[in-house]
């Protein structure tokens, strides 16, 4: 039988049986939508036999746990279960989290963020419960580095300045999103390469990285698996930095914004630089780079350093000129559309210089001719000739109509007729 929950908070068991109770789901569902029917035959004494509905995700966020609570209540109600979500409760001792963790044998993915573990210490046979949850969130924990889930470690939002490498390595590990932290150094981001060989994904935004310090031959010793990274809004300031991430042997994709690096450039600009100097990246900022989209960057590339110093140009810059020549500037072509027109206004014997608008329409147009030819607009007819066309006048009868769809140019008439009475 469960013990009543102290001011300290309740108990896992306590918040699972309070959570799923018949009062909270009165209609019991079936394994296919994911909840368990406890039987009947349950567990000897237990408040809970053959009453919760439980599905295979436990949601028990914010419930104020602080302990386990009975482990053979959690054993038998909880063996299928593969995901647990504990943020954002009371729990201060690994000791019992580790209960909890045993007792669900299927276990694959927990959810411990901002529970005040900072001061609890966590010893290495209850490390070991957690080698086989495959995704483990410690989230704004302060946590130590002692703890190695099978393959993906969430430690975002922990003030970690330093990483202290732990023995022995996790050789399974694939994924560690440690972002919103304050590691500046790279020479604490190597160590990751020790201690997680297999690392695929490595996600760092939001940390103030200031370079990447190592050669080729150690980024390569180091992260050898290394197919994701995100520095967004890192330190890094140097064109040098974001070359080396070509050092990485197998890395496909690359997320890299708000670097002090790119301020000085447009939205294209940045990423047809980054495309062009990182050939074997294939998905840049969550966007595939198409062929064409490389070529292009990459004859965008060599025109922008056209005109630099040939102690000051990129080594990218020289194996481009060698794949596609050293290429012309592109011509500039103004596409904008013309915004003004001088034009001869004829009204029987009178000529006048007028320079009009073109975004403007044939209403307004006819108002800014009374002064010119002292006809009201309504005593008008006006005509536009082509100085270029064959064809005659082509009379401006439609009043919204813009002036700009009639191709307006320096030097065309308009031609003003007064109307009979």
């Amino acid at each position: 039988m469960e013990p009543p929950g102290d001011n300290g908070g309740c108990s896992f068991v306590e918040a699972l049986n309070e959570k799923y109770s018949p009062e909270n789901f009165p209609c019991r569902r079936g394994p296919g939508m994911g909840m368990v029917v406890i039987p009947t035959a349950g567990v000897q004494g237990s408040p809970m036999k053959d009453r919760l509905n439980l599905p295979s995700i436990l949601v028990l966020h914010s419930c104020g746990i602080s302990r386990a609570g009975d482990q053979a209540e959690i054993a038998a109600f909880c063996s299928h279960v593969m995901e647990v979500d504990l943020s954002h409760n009371k729990l201060q001792d690994w000791n019992e989290i580790s209960k909890i963790v045993v007792n669900i044998p299927n276990l694959e993915f927990i959810n411990l963020s901002s529970n005040p573990l900072a001061e609890s210490r966590l010893e290495p046979h209850v490390a070991q419960a957690f080698s086989r949850v495959r995704r483990l969130v410690l989230n704004n924990t302060q946590i130590s580095w002692d703890i190695h889930p099978k393959t993906e470690l969430f430690l975002c939002l922990n003030e970690y300045s330093s990483v202290r490498t732990s023995s022995p390595a996790c050789p399974t590990l694939r994924l560690l999103h440690i972002t919103d932290n304050r590691l500046h150094d790279w020479a604490e981001v190597r160590k990751f390469g020790s201690m997680f060989p297999s690392l695929e994904t490595l996600v760092m935004a939001n940390n103030n990285l200031a370079s990447i310090q190592d050669s080729k031959d150690v980024l390569q010793r180091l992260f050898p698996n290394l197919r994701s990274i995100n520095l967004h809004n890192s330190g890094l300031n140097r064109w040098e930095d974001v070359e080396k991430l070509n050092f990485f042997p197998k890395l496909e994709e690359v997320r890299l914004r708000g670097i002090p690096l790119l301020q000085a450039y447009t939205n294209a600009e940045c990423r047809s630089l980054m495309v062009a100097r990182l050939p074997s990246v294939s998905m840049l900022n969550g966007s595939v780079v198409t062929d064409s989209e490389r070529e292009d960057a990459e004859r965008f590339f060599i025109r922008y350093y056209l005109d630099c110093p040939e102690r000051d140009l990129p080594y990218r810059y020289h194996s481009l000129v060698t794949k596609y020549g050293k290429l012309e500037p592109l011509a500039e072509i103004n596409l904008k559309p013309r915004c003004r027109a001088r034009v001869e206004v004829h009204c029987e014997e009178k000529v006048e210089h007028l320079s009009i608008r073109l975004d403007q329409t044939v209403a307004e147009l006819r108002k800014q001719l009374t002064k010119v030819v002292q006809l009201s607009t309504k005593s008008m007819r006006l005509y536009y000739i082509n100085k270029d066309s064959a064809f005659g006048p082509e009379e401006m009868k439609y009043n919204t109509r813009a002036l700009h769809s009639y191709s307006i140019q320096d030097g065309d008439e308009i031609l003003v007729v007064p109307k009979t009475k």
